[in-house]
């Protein structure tokens, strides 16, 4: 019960004591006046109607003295009049029986009243003739204190229902400075701070107030200087502080999470080597700090040609060379990107940033198989090196080996094959478990891979295909069909609750799927399994806004929000609280490096840290082997998910 109501309660019993208090008395008081004025008229009455009566005792009259006491006797108010001789003997007896009207039974048998009688001597000269006997009638009596006991009883009850009216409408004016207080407790545990400008006048309150103030202030700060913490140790162990991109270091990690060993027909992508022109001329001719800036502005030219691709990881290595890494991408990206690169570095010798109008040449791979990142930095060196002789800010992306091509080349390939999915509705579904780090027998969920036959009978996973269906604007369509059969599922057969759907961002911007998705989540029925839908941070981050408001939606509708790949991005991580995913899944190149590098143990321990203070659950994915699942327990992981526990199975 709210403290409103225990006030309000406290308020109308306080009220009601009072009213009964009050009403007893007033009943006792009335009672006892009333009573008194019966005993006062019966004697009143009897001594007059004597010394009335006392002239025809001595004549005997007996005529007269019936008459007189008749007429005293029919006015009703006297209940009893009696006339008595000295032996006892009743002379003249007149009573009249209790009939009160407008008086409730039960009133008169709760509050009886007493009705006492008076009586006179009746004397002749110096000697006594008998006695008249008086009693009052009560009914006039009850009537006045049951008026009296009504009229309290309304006055009362009125003033109750102001009582009652003026004390809500007060104790929610005092009572809401404690309102904004729960609700900034509430907000509090969600991970939210909200501070109250506007502090209440009641001193007491005041310092509830000020206290909230002063430990949201004191909570919010924690969390920004833990989220400070993971962010410059991401930066100072991943990415180059000088242009912003990742460092050697972090694209190893990221070219050998791509390269899954496991799954071959899924590798494809490109490697773009990227130089600078004599930037050691430069430094001596012009400095250190010019040098520096074309760095950073070769750097800006990488980012531009790479914002539409998903999962590119750009990387400074030294000097003047720089790394592009783009998994699952065709033959057509990489050298769209190349030639974009390029065109920035045009634009970069009109704004004479260097010692010549040579700023820079790209050399690139296409690769199809699992290739190292040594192997790939030494091809795409050698091809950078006949782009260079080719003349100023040129390009060469070529095919890492003859071998024949296992997926579509060529946008018009990928349409064909795309459509023909489509219309058959041809996706199969795989899953893979996600269990408790503390228990592995204790599945937390199951997470629905999607992937598409090839003529040749090989499976492509959705990473490849995926880009290939942004960009020719059938991303929705897919994404309904894999979550049409994901809905389909039987729950039991995979004994998990809970099944995480991987969708694109992309789809959330179609308004009609967003509206059909909504629609099917409301007719699901109550014992179908709950949907997490599951965003790579990289893209969540882009599209932070639709992400939000499509989160609230189906939390409302009893189902979540995931992350993968949590760390690949340089976001800051403040985004988490205002999206408060189900849970994070940090990104497998900081996973691999627990195997070899184990100061990557105070990295993941800081994510994990980051994340546990707003509540949100830590996966590991792509975990693989013994070693990395007792690091992972020791760092707090909640969860782990890779071929350690098992390989992805087809749904039948």
């Amino acid at each position: 019960m709210t403290l409103y109501r225990q006030l309000l309660i406290f308020t109308l019993v306080l009220f009601f004591v009072l009213f009964t208090c009050t009403w007893i008395i007033k009943l006792q008081g009335t009672r006892s006046f009333l009573e008194d004025q019966l005993e006062s008229h019966a004697q009143d009455t009897a001594t007059s109607l004597g010394l009335s009566i006392t002239p025809y005792i001595a004549e005997n009259d007996m005529a007269t003295i019936e008459t007189m006491i008749n007429v005293v006797f029919d006015r009703g108010y006297y209940r009893t009049i009696r006339l008595t001789d000295l032996d006892d003997t009743v002379h003249i007896d007149r009573t009249l029986k209790v009939i009160i009207n407008d008086v409730p039974a039960w009133f008169i048998r709760a509050v009886p009243l007493k009705t006492p009688g008076a009586s006179t001597l009746l004397t002749a000269g110096w000697t006594q003739r008998g006695s008249l006997y008086v009693e009052s009638h009560p009914g006039y009596a009850y009537k006045t204190l049951w008026e009296a006991i009504c009229n309290m009883t309304k006055i009362f009850g009125v003033t109750g229902v102001i009582v009652i009216v003026l004390g809500a409408l007060g104790l929610r004016a005092l009572l809401k400075p404690l309102r904004r207080v729960e609700q900034q407790a509430e907000a509090l545990c969600k991970k939210q701070y909200t501070f109250q400008e506007k502090l209440p006048r009641t001193r007491e309150l005041r310092r509830v107030v000020v206290a909230m103030n002063s430990m949201t202030a004191k909570v919010k700060k924690m969390f920004d200087e833990q989220a400070r913490v993971a962010n410059r140790l991401r930066k100072n162990a991943y990415s180059d502080a000088l242009t912003g991109l990742g460092n050697r270091r972090y694209l190893q990690g990221q070219v050998a999470a791509r390269m899954d060993k496991s799954d071959t027909a899924s590798i494809k992508g490109a490697f773009l080597l990227v130089q600078v022109h004599n930037l050691l001329e430069l430094n001596q001719e012009k400095g250190y700090l010019r040098g520096n800036q074309l760095l950073q502005k070769v750097a800006n030219c990488i980012r531009e040609a790479t914002r539409g691709l998903k999962n590119s990881a750009l990387a400074h290595i030294s000097g003047g060379s720089f790394a592009v890494f783009l998994p699952d991408v065709t033959e057509e990206d990489a050298r769209h990107v190349a030639a974009a690169i390029t065109r920035g570095f045009a634009s970069l010798a009109i704004e004479d940033v260097g010692s010549s109008e040579n700023v820079g040449h790209v050399g690139g791979v296409i690769y199809e198989q699992v290739t190292s990142l040594k192997e790939l930095l030494s091809e795409a060196d050698q091809i950078l090196r006949a782009a260079q002789n080719q003349g100023p800010n040129t390009w060469i992306v070529e095919l890492l080996s003859a071998e024949p091509a296992i997926t579509p080349r060529g946008e018009h390939e990928w349409k064909l094959l795309l459509n023909q999915i489509l219309d058959n509705k041809d996706i199969t579904l795989f899953s893979q478990s996600v269990v408790m780090s503390s228990n592995l027998k204790q599945l937390m969920h199951r997470e629905i891979l999607a992937r598409i036959p090839l003529p040749t009978g090989q499976m492509l996973n959705a990473g490849i295909f995926i880009p290939l269906a942004e960009r020719l604007r059938c991303i929705s369509s897919i994404d309904k069909i894999v979550i049409e059969k994901a809905m389909l599922v039987d729950s039991g057969k995979l004994h998990s609750n809970e099944l995480a759907v991987n969708i694109s961002p992309s789809s959330l911007k179609d308004v009609s799927f967003t509206a059909w998705l909504l629609s099917s989540l409301k007719q699901m029925p109550p014992g179908a399994p709950r949907i997490i839908f599951e965003f790579a941070e990289f893209n969540a981050t882009q599209e932070l806004n639709i992400l939000q408001d499509f989160a609230k939606e189906v939390k409302a509708l009893g189902h979540f929000v995931g992350l993968d790949h949590f760390g690949q991005s340089f976001a800051n991580f403040g985004y988490l609280k205002s999206l408060q995913p189900r849970y994070v899944k940090i990104d497998r190149a900081f996973i691999d490096e627990l195997k070899e590098d184990s100061n990557n143990h105070f990295f993941i321990g800081a994510l994990t840290g980051v994340a546990h203070s707003l509540d949100i659950l830590v996966i590991a994915e792509g975990v693989e082997e013994e070693a990395q699942y007792q690091a992972l327990c020791d760092l707090n992981i909640d969860g782990i998910q890779g071929y350690y526990l098992d390989n992805p199975t087809e749904l039948n």
